[in-house]
Formats: structure tokens, C-alpha cells, sequence
């Protein structure tokens, strides 16, 4: 609404309240045009509210593809541009018949766009598999083609609405730096723990991890975390009382690594560790030997889709061998491969089951956080 809009609101609403009281003197066709400009004024101002409070934080945002196409697609993710490019240019070259806007936001406002907001997007793919499985479980997604789930592992899919396109580990990042003098290199929690305790001053305010309280993924690693292994506390205690900085994503934490901000970064998604020559002078990753959490990135077809056919092109395309091989080659998100777990038995990968839910309950979530915080706000 524009500022004359809100001040003939503001008129039209001052004369009825006068004409009510008395004050001025006005016909009844007046007070019946009155009374009808009025509803109508309020009813743009609730709209104008309304979509205010529903709109989602959107991060980035691309049009792939013909400007002139005229099949296009809309695909809400938590992948970034960078990362997942290859895979949608791929798909142009394949499909040049339909366009791609890639819609990029974090995972706790993905969830919110499709369950609160009800976006009309065509694909959803995020990095919080349990918000994903959530919206599939109360029927917030579309069953998907029949083929697209053939061959897929019972624990990358559920039911016939969600599935999962890659998979990849939450790593610890140590700043080079962060090790002069001859420090040890951290290979598990229990090293972190000892390092962060026996260098306090090093540490002190250059350590960073998600924040549970606003990142979705941040919020399944943590409860994951916390479940596989009972160094998870001790080490959140450690890490509170060297005044840990919470981030939203993970690329914000590697920036903050390559600017010499941070020294080590707990929890941060593998695929968005640069492998160019310059990172790799700065930063080690590391896969913690104790265990290292192992999430699915899952893509639905939501119920308000506008174009849920092409959805399925789409999706079908990104688990083709084509669009797997631009997955893994020039997104660098591993395939789901059950082959990697023997070859690497510290993985740990979270699987699409309903113990996934347990942890979104609304007091289990409560009691999670407020742990969280009391372990963050050590003294």
C-alpha cells in the first residue's frame, strides 16, 4: 500500500468515527459509502499484513535457462547457487525447454514457506532432513513418479513423497594457524575437548558451530550429536565458555575461517569446503574418528506445486547417472552409496525413519534448546 493509500485509510476511518459520534452530519447513501469504503480499506490493510507476516526470507535467488521459455519450474533450496549450478545447468542442456528459478533459503525457512506459507514451488530440497520428513509425514508432499524411487535404499526415501539426492558428513574445520607451535591435530571430539581446554586463550571467541535456535540443519547435527555419543555435552560446555560464535550456515563459518575470524568450525556441511589451493593452505577438514554424522539431502514435490510434472522431470533428471555424476563431480555432495559406510565405518548416515519426529515434538524441542543455551552461556 502506498503512503496515500494509508492516509486515505486514515481519513475514511476519522470521518466514520466522527459520523458515529455525532460530530459531522452525513446522509445515509454518505454513511452507506462510507461504511463500504471502510470495509474495503481494512480489508487491504489486513491483506498487506498478512502477506507480510507469511512471506519467507529468500537468501538468493536465479533464473536459469531461455528467458522466452515458456515451461519453467520453481526450486526452493538450501544448497547454495555456487554449489548446485552444474547440476541445473546440466538439466538445461538436457531439457532446454524448461527454465529453472532456484530459490535459495535456509532450512528452517524452507520448512516455514511450504508448512506455514504454502509456496507454490515446484521441488523442495533441504539440508534438515527431519523438517523435510515432517512435511511429507502430515501430507505436505506429492507421491513422485513412479520411477524415480526405484533402486533407491529403504533408508533414502519415505514412503513414495520424499527421497534423497546426495548425502554428505558434518566435518570439523581447523584453521592452520590454529595448530603453530606444534599443537596435535584434533581427530576426535575427545581431542577437541583437550585442545579447546588446554589452549584457552588460542580459542577464546574463535570458535563457531550452527545456532539450533535458527538453523534447521544445525538443530538435526546437535540432537544427533547428542545422541550417538556422550562427549556431545561436555565438549557444547568446553566450547560455551570460550564464548562459541553461532552461525546460520556453513559458509558463513568457512568465511570466517579464510578471514582468520574463526580457528575451528564444529559441524559444518563437507560439500561447502572449497577445494581450491588457497583454502586448502588455510584450512584441514577433518571427519571425526569417533563418529561422524552423515545427513541426506532430500527433495519433495510440495502440494501447492504449480507445475508438479516438470517437478518430476526435474527430480528424475537429478537422479539420473547424468545428473548424479554433475552431483558428485562439480557439486562435490557424495552419492548415496551404501558402499561408503564399509569403506568408512565412522560414518554414521541419519536415516529417513520416524525417529526423525521424536525430536521436533514441541517439548522435547523446548527441553533440547534450553540445555543447549545453559551449555552455551557457561560462565
Amino acid at each position: 500500500m502506498r503512503h496515500t493509500d494509508h492516509a486515505t485509510g486514515r481519513q475514511v476511518m476519522s470521518n466514520l468515527h466522527k459520523a458515529q459520534l455525532g460530530t459531522v452530519r452525513l446522509s445515509a447513501n454518505a454513511c452507506q459509502r462510507l461504511l463500504r469504503l471502510a470495509a474495503l480499506t481494512s480489508a487491504m490493510l489486513l491483506g498487506i499484513v498478512s502477506q507480510t507476516a507469511s512471506a519467507f526470507d529468500i537468501e538468493a535467488e536465479r533464473r536459469f535457462g531461455d528467458p522466452n521459455a515458456t515451461r519453467s519450474i520453481d526450486v526452493l533450496s538450501t544448497t547454495d547457487i555456487n554449489v548446485f549450478s552444474p547440476v541445473i545447468e546440466g538439466f538445461i542442456a538436457a531439457r532446454p525447454d524448461i527454465a529453472v528459478n532456484y530459490i535459495v533459503a535456509s532450512s528452517q525457512e524452507v520448512f516455514n514457506a511450504i508448512e506455514t506459507d504454502r509456496a507454490a514451488v515446484d521441488v523442495v530440497i533441504s539440508s534438515a532432513m527431519d523438517l523435510q520428513m515432517k512435511l511429507a509425514n502430515d501430507g505436505r508432499a506429492r507421491a513422485l513418479p513412479a520411477g524415480i524411487l526405484e533402486g533407491r535404499p529403504a533408508w533414502a526415501r519415505w514412503r513414495d513423497t520424499l527421497v534423497a539426492v546426495a548425502q554428505e558428513p558434518a566435518v570439523l574445520l581447523v584453521a592452520r594457524k590454529a595448530l603453530d607451535g606444534g599443537l596435535p591435530m584434533p581427530r576426535s571430539r575427545r581431542d577437541v575437548i583437550a585442545l579447546l581446554r588446554d589452549h584457552p586463550d588460542r580459542f577464546k571467541g574463535r570458535i563457531g558451530t550452527y545456532d539450533p535456535k535458527v538453523s534447521g540443519a544445525g538443530y538435526l547435527f546437535a540432537t544427533q550429536d547428542a545422541q550417538l555419543g556422550e562427549t556431545f555435552w561436555r565438549l557444547a560446555e568446553v566450547m560455551g565458555r570460550l564464548d562459541t560464535r553461532l552461525y546460520c550456515c556453513s559458509s558463513d563459518m568457512i568465511e570466517a575461517l579464510l578471514s582468520g575470524e574463526l580457528l575451528l568450525a564444529y559441524n559444518v556441511l563437507g560439500s561447502y569446503s572449497r577445494k581450491d589451493d588457497l583454502y586448502r593452505e588455510k584450512v584441514i577438514l577433518v571427519e571425526p574418528e569417533d563418529f561422524t554424522v552423515t545427513l541426506l539431502r532430500t527433495a519433495l514435490i510440495p502440494q501447492e506445486a504449480k507445475n508438479p510434472g516438470d517437478g518430476g522431470v526435474f527430480l528424475a533428471y537429478l537422479l539420473s547417472p547424468a545428473g548424479q555424476s554433475l552431483v558428485r563431480e562439480a557439486a562435490g555432495l557424495p552419492l548415496i552409496d551404501p558402499r561408503v559406510y564399509a569403506e568408512k565405518p565412522h560414518l554414521r548416515p541419519i536415516r529417513l525413519d520416524p525417529g526423525l519426529l521424536a525430536q521436533l515434538d514441541t517439548m522435547t524441542r523446548k527441553r533440547f534448546l534450553e540445555e543447549w543455551q545453559a551449555a552455551m552461556e557457561q560462565p
